[in-house]
């Protein structure tokens, strides 16, 4: 009699332990263990994504989860498919949501279906203003803005540069854009260098970009002393411009430091870029994601739009200081990778081994 009294209080608390477990399991519930976590990026325009944001984020999250998967989609510049893509992976059961906007705007339905759910958010490099998030991590955009810009002016001024500015910005449906935007108004204005015309770039497409350039060179001729560009993208679409114009390159401005823009850094072709690890942004995300999986809340280290949030300092590059962020042990790119055959000679003029 008392094995069977024993026996079935041991069947109770297995039953108990096992609905527990599950329980943690269940979306917004507290755990972590073999959980899900989705990361939905904005576009492929910038190579950055599908190169290093993606693989690295997912190598954090296994290294502090074994078990737990993380759902990768990417919304080609499509904000009614990221829309479609957050859906998709509420109904498989995420217990965090990681998500770089495509419109920032349009994310805040986004957010509200999600934590409508229980599911915290993390904004990703993209703030979401309208709808408060739970969690923000990014390179400090206005910082950016202000960086190349002052950087900029530092060298038109060296140079004793005439003319004035053009300003590519990014995409107006991008909260950070608008950020970088500010930070460049903050150094421009008050350069004492006239702004010619400034841009928005719809999507940070290149073409866009390149396009509208083109139409200035024609409408400033010889008046263009350097260009401020918000990204990589739209400074390459910039220096294209220039070059179809049968035009001198003047300095002009870049930041996301891809493959593409150190190269034209060391050759010269572009003045400068900014340099912001993608595997610091990516690790604090995924230490942030799997602590909301887990149940728990993290505090930010400052607060932005309302919301808690973590944000990087970046550093500018430019060919006085490529070679020693290309040294540096958080950089995603390699030498090799950089100095192809095409840009030895310069890499080595430059010192870089």
């Amino acid at each position: 009699m008392r094995f069977r009294v024993m026996a079935a209080a041991a069947a109770v608390l297995l039953t108990t332990t096992t609905v527990a477990c599950g329980a943690e399991n269940e979306p917004g519930g507290g755990g972590g263990g073999d959980a899900k976590i989705a990361f939905l990026m904005p576009d492929i325009a910038s190579t950055r994504y599908e190169q290093f944001d993606a693989p690295l984020f997912k190598a954090k999250i296994k290294e502090l989860c074994a078990g737990c998967e993380v759902l990768y989609q990417n919304a080609g510049a499509d904000p009614a498919k990221q829309q479609q893509q957050a859906n998709s992976m509420l109904a498989q059961g995420v217990k965090a949501l990681v998500i770089d906007p495509v419109d920032s705007a349009a994310a805040a339905s986004i957010v509200q279906a999600a934590q409508g759910q229980g599911v915290p958010v993390i904004a990703y490099d993209r703030p979401i203003p309208d709808k408060k998030a739970d969690y923000y991590v990014s390179f400090d955009n206005e910082k950016i803005g202000q960086l190349i810009a002052q950087s900029l002016v530092d060298e038109l001024k060296a140079s004793k540069a005439t003319g004035g500015i053009l300003q590519v910005n990014g995409s107006p449906t991008d909260a950070a854009a608008g950020l970088i935007k500010k930070g460049i108004h903050s150094a421009v204005d008050p350069s004492g260098f006239k702004l010619l015309a400034e841009f928005d770039t719809p999507g940070w497409q290149p073409p866009k970009a390149q396009e509208w350039v083109s139409g200035q060179i024609t409408r400033f001729p010889h008046q263009i002393a350097g260009v401020v560009a918000a990204n990589d993208g739209t400074g390459g679409a910039a220096i294209a411009a220039f070059k179809a114009a049968g035009a001198k390159v003047p300095p002009v401005t870049g930041n996301d430091a891809e493959l593409a823009a150190i190269q034209r850094v060391i050759a010269g072709d572009q003045f400068n870029t900014i340099s912001k690890p993608i595997k610091t942004v990516a690790d604090a995300a995924a230490v942030v994601a799997h602590e909301f999986a887990q149940g728990k809340k993290p505090a930010g280290k400052t607060t932005l739009f309302d919301t808690p949030s973590e944000l990087f300092t970046p550093t500018v590059v430019t060919r006085a200081t490529v070679a020693d962020v290309l040294g540096a042990p958080d950089f995603a790119l390699k030498v090799a990778d950089v100095c192809t055959p095409e840009y030895k000679a310069a890499c080595d003029k430059l010192g870089i081994k």
